[in-house]
């Protein structure tokens, strides 16, 4: 996902800006198999065919956009803080114990 539809998805009050300072303050906790930024060139093909963050004042963007793996869209959560996004990691944890415990469940019955 990119940073962007985080940012709306997260409820993030500043946008992009609250995705971009909660990664370099949490930078150990993002490795590129969660986020990487987007070539200029990728930018111009999602830009063409959904984007719409090209779309008013100079028609260019300041800085490349993040996308995030399904990894980096948890971890994202832990470290924002938006009540979505306290709410996002308390139901990844939930999901994970609920796993478990159906893992759990299944070996005993073997």
């Amino acid at each position: 996902m990119l940073d962007s539809d985080l940012a709306k998805l997260y409820e993030c009050a500043n946008g992009t800006k609250t995705i971009n300072q909660a990664v370099k303050r949490h930078i150990n906790r993002f490795p590129e198999r969660f986020m990487f930024r987007l070539t200029e060139e990728e930018v111009k093909i999602f830009s063409r065919s959904q984007l719409g963050t090209l779309k008013g004042r100079g028609h260019n963007i300041k800085y490349l956009p993040y996308a995030f793996t399904e990894e980096g869209v948890a971890m994202l959560a832990t470290v924002l803080r938006t009540p979505v996004a306290e709410e996002v990691s308390i139901r990844i944890m939930d999901a994970f114990v609920a796993r478990k415990e159906m893992f759990c469940y299944y070996q005993d019955r073997k």
